[in-house]
């Protein structure tokens, strides 16, 4: 019976104990120790249970080979407890080899307490013991403590061996302690064991885990036998620090190794390492290996390859893998949720939850996590909800990576005050949790509970991190957030040393631009140490044409392509905004051209940045047919639209758009109605902008901003009702700003509102005495009804305190020449013929039934001399130059810094009739179209 034992044959050895007619303790006890040994735990237990019937007595080394087999076979696991107590029975404690097996039982069923309590009660321990006890230690969490172990074992003399010094250095690597991994190495040196394979093994993880790869590669190439484990140990630290083809290459040596065999192991460890496009070819070739030697119908190894395609960017390839899949467990399903999530298809990823549900697969919180954050739009709460509901069903509620994904999820999707009550449900929140709270609140710009979060963070004791910092500061989207929150906090960035991450410095360096602080934000950026990354120049391109810089956002543009940075979708996104912003249609076409070759037109902001720039360079149509069906557009998208069309006075169109957007399924937002109210007020549309104010949060759940206020105010102004909008400014839910006075001031100039129109002028000084704007319009609200004495005192008031009016201007392109005229312009190499052409024109309209509307001079001169000055107004010389030198039958358009006044709007209009042309007119308010002797804004504007 032993030798067939000892050959590997347990079959012939139970029948040779079978055939035995006179079988004494010896022989059972060699029945069971050969059942154990070849894995036949189930006979083990039978054979073992009938010796306890028949009286016999177990020796030591068969309890212990029973106690082996319980913490190997999950069906015996339970039986551990029962043998304890005969073991305290029979005495057997006193053995070490039985004790040493409990140890070993106890720790691989997590039971910590009872190693505990066990270990002092073994008598006689010796390495053997010790090593299992620093072993259940450690597996079931406790390094520290198992560090102490194993140096009480030191100190109480007893001699470490192979097995116990590999335990050891594997706890220096749970522990990632170089200092505690290199003492423990020179106490390996001292004994002798540094030639042990399973110590060697161990030191290479330990340095794999420390960084040291260097130190792993040199341990490797010292030892002078190396098993599998070896191999697959170094190839796993080449693969974990993304070194692809020094792993290959090892991958190779040990191919050629006569010793050891590759594994699913091995192939995983490459196959992971292989998770980058450069490293496609490999990932590639790995896999052909796979299915060459069988490997193909292991999932551990189907789920890495799923996810290296993935990582790869090859989503089409980790999809096919997936599905041609013959069997998956719950890893398979949660890499197919990451690929998916990867390659940004939210739904696919709650398709991919639901065929799970129903196909009874248990999730867990990998995939619940994973499945929130395809939840990541308003759109999306809905789906955010029921999975929320999956995770309360599955009790994970409390769990901290659900409970993260939660808080940000519903932060994304606009719903902070239920990722506050997650938030506060969570028992013991993390960093992360904070990290969430904080970016959810800054990203729906709460800036005033952002602060507060961030200061009850700091005072919770949380361990701030660069993540909060920059959540932090992308709260800060004003002059004021600037002065108030983000000028203190760059200062305690400089003091905790956070800025020299690079996330941080891009975050202060957007706050600074985004306040309009743009001196500081160029000291910022010039004083970044080279070279500068590209995130770093797209924020200060999107910061110049976000502030009316846009020539100078185009240059920095420009240096961006010729300093070699391979401009990103964000990049052309400034460059479209600044193009926007400067109305250069040619430009933005242009890069229109660059974005579509560079593979970016299908990046959805790329695509809004394009027909929003089509839209303010006033060609409409080509903004139109860029659009997707309306069933696919985004929120942003709709915006756009809205917003395009009141500016060009489409309010119709504007109307139907927003009703369209309702039966798509899209929520409207403060951006949303902001368009529509602009529209109803450049339109006349008073009653149904009032329905739509007043529908924002009882119907949709919109708050009533600042910024739809102004837009009642103007609504109200421009209908003449401004007793009526001067009782809204009293009543409205939000203090007013600059803008709600300046509203007002503007349309009592139009209707000659003298008393509304001081009141309005006064709030306004008060908050800027040197607000230019405020002293042009009063001053004009006088003149307009006939107080030229007071007129002429603001005026001289301005003088007196060095104020001057911006004055005002037009430009018209030609070709590739952009020509720019002031009132009354003399200075273009033109000029004679452009005054020629002016008194064609005037004679044109003259016969067309033009007659000078003088109200739009604000100098109490005579009428002839009023009538001068109306004639030479910027945007009438920039018509008169188009007339000039473009062909007939191409539009003409125009472009006014400032709004364009009736007389010039009554001109434009006769000569798109008497003439038969188009003429497009861009002023700072809107796009004015004229043909066959009528504008797109009827008038009202």
């Amino acid at each position: 019976m032993g030798m067939y034992a000892r050959f590997g044959d347990p079959f012939s050895a139970l029948q040779v104990f079978e055939g035995t007619p006179m079988r004494n303790s010896a022989s059972w006890n060699a029945a069971v120790s050969c059942c154990v040994r070849s894995g036949l735990f189930s006979e083990a237990a039978g054979l073992f249970r009938e010796m306890q019937s028949r009286g016999l007595k177990a020796n030591g080394f068969v309890v212990a080979a029973i106690l082996s087999a319980c913490s190997q076979s999950a069906e015996m696991a339970g039986r551990g407890a029962q043998i304890h107590g005969l073991i305290c029975k029979t005495g057997l404690m006193r053995d070490v080899f039985v004790g040493t097996a409990l140890l070993h039982l106890y720790g691989s069923c997590g039971l910590v307490a009872d190693v505990e309590r066990l270990f002092p009660e073994i008598p006689e321990k010796n390495v053997v013991s010790w090593t299992a006890f620093i072993a259940a230690l450690s597996k079931n969490g406790h390094p520290e403590r198992a560090m102490r172990a194993f140096q009480l074992m030191r100190g109480g003399g007893t001699v470490a061996n192979e097995n116990s010094f590999a335990t050891a250095v594997s706890v220096c690597s749970v522990l990632e302690d170089e200092g505690l991994g290199l003492e423990v190495l020179a106490q390996v040196v001292v004994s002798g064991c540094e030639a042990s394979v399973s110590v060697g093994n161990s030191l290479i993880t330990l340095f794999g885990r420390l960084g040291k790869t260097e130190n792993a590669e040199f341990i490797f190439w010292r030892m002078r036998k190396r098993d599998k484990i070896t191999w697959n140990s170094i190839i796993s630290v080449f693969s974990h620090d993304g070194f692809c083809e020094e792993a290959l290459g090892l991958f190779r040596r040990m191919r050629r190794s006569a010793d050891v065999r590759a594994d699913s192991t091995t192939l995983c460890s490459l196959i992971s390492s292989c998770q980058s496009a450069i490293c496609l070819k490999w990932g590639r070739a790995l896999h052909a290996l796979v299915f060459k030697d069988g490997l193909g119908m292991f999932v551990p190894v189907a789920n890495t390859l799923v996810n290296m395609y993935s990582m790869c960017g090859s989503h089409e390839d980790s999809e096919l893998l997936f599905d041609d899949m013959p069997e998956r467990d719950l890893i398979s399903w949660n890499c197919m949720m990451a690929s998916h999530l990867t390659s940004g298809k939210d739904g696919d990823v709650l398709n991919l939850l639901s065929r799970m549900i129903q196909a009874r697969i248990e999730v867990n919180h990998v995939t619940l996590a994973s499945a929130l954050s395809a939840c990541s739009c308003p759109e999306a709460l809905r789906n955010g909800r029921a999975v929320h509901a999956l995770v309360t069903q599955a009790g994970l509620q409390e769990n901290l990576l659900v409970g993260n994904a939660l808080v940000t999820m519903y932060g994304k999707c606009e719903s902070m005050a239920e990722a506050r009550r997650v938030f506060t449900a969570l028992p013991d929140p993390d960093v992360i949790s904070w990290n969430a709270l904080l970016g959810g609140l800054a990203e729906n710009k709460q800036t005033q509970e952002a602060m507060e979060l961030f200061n009850a963070m700091r005072r919770a004791g949380a361990k701030v991190n660069h993540i909060t910092m920059t959540n932090a500061l992308g709260a800060f989207s004003s002059s004021r957030d600037l002065a108030l929150f983000g000028v203190p906090l760059h200062g305690l960035i400089i003091s905790a040393g956070f800025e020299s991450d690079n996330s941080v410095r891009n975050s202060v360096l957007t706050v600074y631009s985004k306040g309009g602080d743009l001196r500081s934000s160029s000291l910022i950026f010039d004083g970044l140490e080279p070279p500068k990354t590209l995130v770093s120049w797209n924020v200060m391109i999107f910061a110049r044409a976000h502030h009316g810089l846009g020539e100078d956002a185009l240059k920095l543009f420009m240096e961006v392509l010729r300093g070699g940075l391979a401009a990103d979708q964000f990049t052309l996104s400034g460059g479209l905004a600044a193009c926007s912003s400067l109305a250069l249609l040619q430009e933005g076409q242009q890069l229109h051209g660059l974005i579509v070759k560079l593979g970016f037109d299908s990046i959805l902001h790329v695509a809004n940045a394009t027909i929003d720039m089509y839209g303010k360079c006033g060609k409409m149509d080509d903004a139109l047919k860029l659009l997707g069906a309306a069933d696919r557009r985004c929120r942003q998208t709709w915006n756009i639209l809205l917003s395009s069309y009141a500016r060009h006075g489409r309010f119709h169109e504007a109307r139907a758009a927003f009703r369209d957007m309702l039966e798509s399924g899209q929520r409207p937002d403060q951006v949303t109605f902001v368009s529509l109210l602009s529209a109803c007020s450049h339109g006349g549309l008073v009653e149904e902008g009032l329905s739509y104010f007043s529908s924002m949060a009882s119907q949709f759940g919109v708050p009533q901003g600042i910024e739809h206020c102004v837009c009642v105010v103007d609504l109200l102004g421009r209908a003449g009702r401004l007793e009526e909008a001067e009782r809204f400014v009293e009543e409205m839910p939000v203090a007013p700003n600059d803008l709600i006075w300046r509203s007002l001031l503007s349309s009592s100039r139009i209707f000659g509102e003298l008393g509304v129109g001081r009141r309005a002028a006064q709030r306004l000084l008060e908050r800027d005495p040197m607000d230019d704007s405020a002293y042009v319009l009063l001053s004009n609200v006088y003149a307009s009804s006939g107080s030229w004495g007071d007129a002429e005192k603001v005026r001289a008031h301005m003088e007196s305190i060095r104020l001057r009016k911006k004055p005002a201007c037009s430009w018209i392109r030609v070709k590739n020449s952009v020509n720019v005229f002031g009132i009354d312009d003399r200075a273009h190499p033109q000029g004679d013929k452009i005054r020629a052409k002016l008194e064609e024109i005037l004679a044109t309209v003259k016969d067309a039934g033009y007659v000078a509307d003088t109200r739009f001079v604000f100098h109490d001169t005579d009428e002839e001399q009023k009538e001068h000055s109306l004639w030479v107004h910027s945007e009438k010389l920039a018509l008169a130059f188009g007339l000039l030198t473009m062909p007939q039958g191409s539009t003409i358009t125009v472009f006014k810094n400032l709004r364009v006044c009736g007389d010039c709007h009554l001109v434009f209009k006769l000569v798109s009739g008497a003439l038969g042309r188009e003429i497009v007119l861009r002023d700072s308010y809107r796009f004015h179209h004229f043909a066959g002797g009528t504008c797109s804004c009827s008038d009202y504007w």
